[in-house]
């Protein structure tokens, strides 16, 4: 559930935490290495078996 009071955070926030960095989100994960291997060689097999399907059955 989401904290949406008003008063002062319970847990102190760090004096390293910048303030004007942003949540890392999608665009972050995607960034990664493995997961882009990942998605390629899953995109690849797709490949692999539509060509398949569509010249050689």
């Amino acid at each position: 559930m989401l904290d949406t009071s008003q008063g002062e955070p319970s847990v102190p926030v760090p004096a390293t935490a910048s303030v004007a960095e942003e949540p890392r989100g999608c665009l972050f994960a995607l960034s990664q290495p493995p997961l882009m291997i990942f998605l390629a060689v899953i995109g690849t097999l797709l490949l692999l078996a539509a060509v398949h399907d569509l010249f050689l059955l």
